[in-house]
């Protein structure tokens, strides 16, 4: 075998022993936040309800709760937070509307699931649960200030998510009062200051 062959067949072998492969969510060499990202999406893809039972749609929910936490994960390092916390809460803060496709009380409701998620896998403390399933409870109340950070952090990334599709202008005009709606553009802006984006441009515009 040529010097060379062999040569890189030992810095391949080097390198296998230094670097992790990405897993692609297979297996069991999960993170615990990984096992509820991924425990979230096949909730989704497993679900029993279909669209016309639905407020929202199956898609929606898979795009948005993946969408979320991603930006939970951005914003978290921003604001120098967890980013494992982050992700969790983002990933779990609708989990009602994928379990029962409704949106009343889903918060509230919501973080009831989120508890037993999390204490059912056994990788949490209860600071910890307490602290995401919070963060759940009250994601909904854009309008309300506080000094929680994860609870902040969720609503801002539910806003900015949101903001970043077509016509969700339209649904907030549509079916948010007025005020209500004036917190969410204020939380939009922000983020979007926050992340070094025009703050002008607060809803996508429809492209023709």
């Amino acid at each position: 075998m040529p010097v060379i062959v062999k040569k890189f067949k030992y810095n391949a072998f080097i390198l296998n022993l230094m670097v992790k492969d990405f897993h692609h969510f297979k297996g069991n060499e999960l993170s615990r936040s990984e096992k509820i990202q991924r425990k979230v999406v096949e909730l989704i893809l497993e679900s029993k309800i279909p669209d016309k039972k639905r407020e929202s749609s199956i898609v929606w929910e898979l795009k948005h709760s993946s969408g979320c936490c991603q930006v939970g994960r951005i914003l978290a390092q921003k604001r120098n937070l967890d980013i494992e916390i982050a992700e969790i809460v983002c990933i779990l803060h609708d989990i009602y509307v994928i379990v029962e496709g409704k949106y009343e009380e889903h918060g509230k409701r919501g973080a009831k699931i989120a508890k037993e998620m999390l204490e059912g896998s056994g990788e949490f403390s209860q600071e910890e649960i307490d602290l995401i399933t919070e963060a759940v409870a009250h994601h909904s109340e854009k309008h309300v200030y506080t000094d929680k950070p994860y609870v902040e952090l969720v609503k801002d990334v539910d806003v900015f998510d949101c903001s970043l599709y077509e016509n969700a202008k339209g649904f907030y005009l549509l079916h948010k009062p007025k005020d209500v709606y004036k917190e969410y553009v204020k939380r939009i802006r922000n983020v979007r200051k926050e992340l070094g984006l025009n703050e002008n441009d607060i809803f996508r515009e429809k492209i023709e």
